[in-house]
């Protein structure tokens, strides 16, 4: 490595989204991956954090978040938008910036906007382009597609910018769930992740809440039929070759796996999932069909329900910025596949820059 110039990786988090605080935990994975021994002879890693305002603060600023140095909600608000200004990201030095790797959950990170931003840098990224991204975070175009592929999925319907105010409206939304799905259902904004702002619905009188609920967070919204199922998931990385993970299965105390499930449950998690060969060799064909449907690559989840009844395979979505917390399941199912978080990290650069 004698005489190679080190990759200077840009570690964008945070963000003016409901999963802020999902972000930074992830980042401070990938950031330790990326100055373990081996990664820090080809790294270095510039970070840039987002706050809640949406400013952008300076490097030194955004490390010592990662680090824990200062705590993310004591940050000075930084004035760096300035409305007479084109550049708002004036005084933020990423002119040396090799490769871009966005951990921004949800909104203005997920659904496509930091890559479309990122574009103008004309440096590489790891991750998918603007309409992979765009559309794995919108629930309702994914599964229209899904639909037109005839790829299995659960029953839903789908409710787009409905006046929840409107008795008339409000009837007319209950008796279509009634007469078209079968109880419990679960209710879904359709741009928003970590399971934030979902309900599971059980009887007639809980479906009014659960949409208001939902509505909060986008007017679009999804409705599903809930069966029994396990929850299995699979990771995908690479570029004109997918290559997919071990398959892994998440069992939860709760009800749901709902977002406290998700980041602050004792989950059993089994790597590689107890499901039969032939299951298992269609859900990795059904994942790779879903992410190329939806123009997605560099890396993802993708998860699936297995109904319990008939061992029927149930595409649920794609995710195409997966956690990488100490609990999520993205980085276990690479471990269980061979490769270790500094060891993914550093592949999913290589897949950025087609090495």
């Amino acid at each position: 490595m004698i005489g190679v110039k080190k990759k200077c990786i840009g570690l964008i988090f945070g963000g003016l989204s409901n999963e802020h605080e999902i972000s930074i935990s992830s980042a401070k994975t990938v950031f330790q991956a990326f100055n373990s021994e081996i990664n820090k002879q080809r790294f270095t890693v510039k970070a840039f954090y987002i706050n809640k305002d949406g400013d952008w603060l300076d490097s030194d600023s955004s490390e010592k978040i990662l680090i824990g140095v200062i705590e993310n909600n004591k940050t000075i608000k930084q004035e760096i938008f300035n409305p007479e200004k084109i550049n708002f990201l004036e005084g933020i030095e990423f002119q040396n910036v090799d490769v871009w790797f966005p951990l921004l959950h949800g909104f203005n990170g997920e659904d496509g906007s930091i890559h479309g931003l990122l574009r103008f840098t004309k440096k590489p990224l790891v991750g998918c382009g603007i309409i992979g991204s765009a559309i794995g975070m919108d629930k309702i175009l994914m599964k229209t597609i899904f639909s037109n592929l005839n790829l299995p999925q659960v029953n839903y319907l789908v409710f787009q910018n409905e006046d929840l105010k409107c008795k008339e409206v409000k009837n007319k939304l209950v008796n279509e769930i009634l007469k078209k799905l079968n109880f419990p259902v679960f209710v879904k904004p359709s741009n928003s992740g970590s399971s934030l702002g979902i309900s599971k619905v059980i009887n007639e009188s809980e479906i009014l809440p659960a949409l208001e609920k939902a509505q909060e967070i986008d007017p679009r919204i999804l409705v599903e039929e809930g069966l029994e199922v396990r929850e299995i998931e699979c990771g995908i990385i690479g570029n004109s070759k997918l290559l997919t993970s071990e398959i892994g299965e998440v069992k939860y105390e709760s009800d749901w796996y709902d977002y406290d499930s998700k980041y602050y449950s004792n989950n059993k998690i089994t790597i590689p999932a107890e499901i039969d060969p032939k299951i298992i060799k269609e859900i990795k064909e059904i994942a790779i069909q879903s992410c190329r449907a939806l123009n997605i690559f560099g890396f993802a989840r993708v998860d699936f329900f297995l109904e319990k009844s008939s061992n029927k395979i149930l595409l649920n979505e794609v995710n195409t910025i997966p956690g990488f917390t100490k609990n999520s399941m993205f980085p276990m199912l690479w471990k269980a596949s061979g490769l270790n978080i500094e060891q993914l990290v550093a592949k999913l650069v290589d897949i950025s820059l087609d090495l």
